[in-house]
């Protein structure tokens, strides 16, 4: 990809966005909605990782804006580890796309083994670390949330892996609050599909950059993805249906509610 195939991004901000692209931001402002993720004057900064939801977030952020009654700031702060640099024309590509889509963009280069983790390095620690560097950006800078690029599919998958690997109900939350409410992780993607963002980035030809980590292909949510695509292919509504059950999660019939 280069700079001359960002011609279709550029209408987007010019021209009435595509039928196709208008039921995906629809499905953003629901999830918004939902929880009250964004209000008028909201400081945020979108977590960029190069990958195809990261991209597909700030985008949707972007157009949004354009026709939303209130505004927003919006910050892409992309970290690179100083152990897999991206080359000179990837970083000339994504400040392009942000160029394009007038969201100011901040690369940080950082270590990925902090000395602080002396014991085996997983995916886990990696995200952990990446939110501390966030965390400590947003704070110097003033901003109180964190856009992450977490999709529909990527919290019922979470869903199923804690529950089945782990023996707990727990899931990514849509709005998450750290340090008494002074920052909080939100997630404006929770009600979408990751087929939606797949469509956006093979149609918009996003310039994705894929990290080249060595746990890529190891990770656990690879090991469970043909259960997940067994699932869905049972039934085509399993992802939303799981998502609501977590929504309207019934106490009165969940064991522990036997012990009162």
């Amino acid at each position: 990809m280069n700079s001359s195939n960002f011609g279709e991004i550029e209408n987007l901000f010019k021209y009435n966005n595509p039928r196709w692209l208008k039921y995906t931001l629809r499905k953003l402002g629901q999830g918004i909605s939902r929880y009250n993720m964004i209000e008028d004057g909201d400081r945020i900064v979108l977590g960029i990782s190069g990958g195809k939801d990261s991209l597909a977030l700030a985008l949707l952020l972007s157009l949004r804006r354009k026709w939303l009654p209130i505004d927003y700031e919006l910050r892409a702060v992309q970290i690179e580890w100083q152990e897999f640099p991206m080359t000179d024309e990837q970083v000339s590509l994504i400040k392009s796309f942000f160029n394009i889509i007038d969201v100011p963009y901040v690369r940080l280069t950082e270590t990925m083994f902090p000395g602080s983790y002396k014991d085996d390095f997983n995916c886990y620690r990696c995200a952990r670390n990446r939110k501390r560097i966030l965390f400590d950006y947003m704070a110097k800078e003033g901003f109180s949330k964190l856009a992450l690029g977490h999709h529909l599919d990527d919290i019922v998958t979470t869903t199923i892996i804690n529950m089945t690997m782990r023996g707990k109900l727990f899931t990514m939350m849509p709005i998450q609050e750290f340090f008494k409410g002074k920052l909080h992780i939100i997630r404006p993607m929770c009600e979408i599909r990751e087929s939606a963002i797949i469509t956006i980035k093979e149609r918009l030809n996003l310039p994705v950059v894929k990290a080249a980590c060595p746990y890529k292909d190891t990770n656990l949510r690879l090991s469970i993805q043909p259960v997940m695509e067994n699932l869905f292919s049972l039934d085509p509504h399993a992802r939303e249906k799981i998502y609501r059950s977590l929504i309207e999660i019934k106490p009165d019939y969940l064991p522990y509610s036997l012990k009162t």
